[in-house]
This record gives structure tokens, C-alpha cells and sequence, in this order.
């Protein structure tokens, strides 16, 4: 199953060109490097779980199993890091931002999130770019469960803007009234990252 809106260009369609689908100043890889902003976290499934809140107000928590008992999607999506990589028709599979909010009973209740990770690292993100088929929390990659290194075992994914804002091992939503900067942001990047823009630091 591929949600609505969140199907980027698979291998034989879209650009025969795939230079056209990288944005101004990436370069193309075929490998999956790995960037952290500290240590890896090394999270059992069995302790992991995923909270939605309205402010600081829980509003939902699931366990792991339940969290893998809502509906899964597969996409196919390319992917564009701050440090200058893309990497074309990558494979992921996960729950929807969509069906987590449905299985919580709510709609947006302002119109931006923060996204919080067992690490303590945060992101911040617009609400448009988190719903309408548009983002998911990740649960593997290539067929297989998330590597540790890639954020596993959960990560955001919002293919459409740097990956800085797909944060790895994510624990959490959370609603805010205002467009709260995180790690990142608070340390000169962009507060928003489109990569077709080239926003990447403050100044962009």
C-alpha cells in the first residue's frame, strides 16, 4: 500500500535523468552514510514507546507491539542530507503521522510539532508537512528492520525536507502553539530545510 501523496519517483519512471531529481548542490550516492549529533542510543524494543502529546499533555502511548499493530505503508521516496548527499529510490515502511493520529482520535491541535528522540534529541516541523500522506515513523528500510545507525529501531521520516528533520530513534510527537526551534535549529540551521530552496542555515 502507498498513502496518498507520499509516493516520490521509482526506478523507471519520473526523470531518466537522475541528476534532475537531485537538488541544487547534492551530489548523488549509492551508499547510506551516517551522521549523529552524539553517541548511538541502543533502544530493545521491548522499552521503546511512542508518545503524542498536546503540549506537555500525553494524549496517546503506544507500546512496540502496539505501535506495530496500526497500519503499515511502504514507500519510495529520495532523501537529501544537509551535509551535500542524495540518495535516490529509498525504501521504507512504517506507520503514517496520518494513522497514528487516527488511532489517537484527534486532528491537529496547532499547527506545528516538535519531534523528541530517545537521545533527547528534537526537530522541529510544520504541521502541513506532517500530514496528508506526507511523513511517517519508519520501522525498516530496504525490506528489513531499521539498523540501529539509521535511527532504529523507529525514525521519523519527511522525505521533502533535509534529513536533519527526520529525526532517528523518535519517541514522540508533540503539538506546539508555536514553531519551536530544536537541536539543530537552536544551532544555526534552518527552521524549516527545503532542500530545493538550499536552506540550510539560518542565513538562507
Amino acid at each position: 500500500m502507498v498513502t496518498r501523496g507520499f509516493v516520490g519517483k521509482k526506478p523507471g519512471g519520473g526523470p531518466k535523468d537522475p541528476t534532475e531529481r537531485i537538488p541544487p548542490g547534492q551530489h548523488l550516492v549509492n551508499d547510506f552514510p551516517v551522521l549523529t549529533a552524539g553517541p548511538t542510543p541502543r533502544i530493545a524494543t521491548v522499552d521503546w514507546a511512542f508518545t503524542l502529546k498536546v503540549g506537555p499533555q500525553p494524549v496517546k502511548k503506544w507500546t512496540w507491539q502496539e505501535f506495530n499493530a496500526l497500519p503499515m505503508t511502504k514507500v519510495v521516496r529520495d532523501i537529501h542530507c544537509v551535509t551535500t548527499w542524495s540518495k535516490l529510490d529509498t525504501q521504507w515502511e512504517g506507520v503514517m503521522v496520518d494513522d497514528i493520529l487516527a488511532d489517537a482520535g484527534i486532528e491537529p491541535p496547532t499547527d506545528f510539532v516538535l519531534a523528541h528522540s530517545f537521545d533527547g534529541y528534537s526537530t522541529n516541523v510544520p504541521v502541513a508537512d506532517m500530514v496528508g500522506g506526507k511523513a511517517m515513523v519508519a520501522l525498516k528500510f530496504g525490506g528489513q528492520p531499521l539498523a540501529t545507525d539509521h535511527g532504529g529501531p523507529a525514525r521519523l521520516l519527511v522525505p521533502h525536507l533535509y534529513f536533519w528533520k527526520s529525526a532517528k530513534w523518535v519517541n514522540g510527537l508533540q503539538f506546539t502553539q508555536k514553531d519551536e526551534p530544536g537541536f539543530w535549529e537552536l544551532r544555526g540551521y534552518h527552521i524549516y530545510g527545503d532542500p530545493w530552496l538550499e536552506q540550510r542555515y539560518t542565513s538562507d
